[in-house]
């Protein structure tokens, strides 16, 4: 149980884990664990894509899996950007099997880890779209509310999309104003606040 515990203490540490390449961006900011959630829900909806687009199932037990999971070795090694990688080493490994190691579901979440960074399977391979459209969504929503550097930015985040429900997404995530969802009511509710 201490190890569990130990576990959920780590998993925490994402909530103050910031992503660190809205630095250089100029605007925007979000936690690694803000990131794995709305990727996670991305993945679902990857899946549901692909299935009907593909008529093959897709195991979505396990891309939700990893859409949650890909990023916990950051609470361990920090999220390091484009311009951190250049420079800086990660030892993975060492990272995914220490966190594996004192949990009785460890081998089950170091074995997703390392699907989803081979990317050969079908489900990693959606998982990876989905941590690059949760960028996309975030990229888009900084330029709606004015960055100048956002569009440069999708330009290469759309470049790594590999699947067809990611990139027939993404398109429509670039032509949809990130306000329309709460905002399309234009309506005398704006001014009574009711019905």
């Amino acid at each position: 149980m201490t190890g569990i515990s130990n576990f959920l203490f780590e998993v925490g540490m994402l909530k103050r884990t910031p992503r660190s390449g809205f630095q250089f961006l100029g605007s925007g900011g979000e936690s690694v664990a803000e990131h794995s959630f709305r990727t996670a829900c991305i993945t679902y909806v990857l899946g549901s894509m692909e299935e009907k687009l593909s008529g093959q199932k897709i195991d979505k037990d396990r891309l939700l899996k990893m859409g949650l999971f890909h990023d916990f070795l950051e609470a361990r090694t920090g999220d390091l950007n484009y311009v951190n990688k250049k420079y800086v080493k990660v030892d993975e490994v060492r990272a995914r099997t220490e966190l594996a190691s004192g949990i009785p579901f460890g081998p089950e979440i170091e074995a997703l880890l390392i699907e989803f960074h081979e990317g050969k399977t079908r489900e990693a391979l959606l998982a990876r779209d989905a941590d690059q459209l949760e960028f996309i969504l975030a990229l888009k929503e900084c330029k709606d509310t004015g960055s100048k550097y956002a569009d440069e930015w999708l330009g290469f985040a759309l470049k790594r999309l590999r699947t067809e429900p990611a990139k027939k997404l993404a398109a429509k995530v670039l032509e949809t104003d990130s306000s329309l969802w709460w905002f399309s009511d234009k309506s005398d509710w704006w001014v009574k606040g009711k019905e």
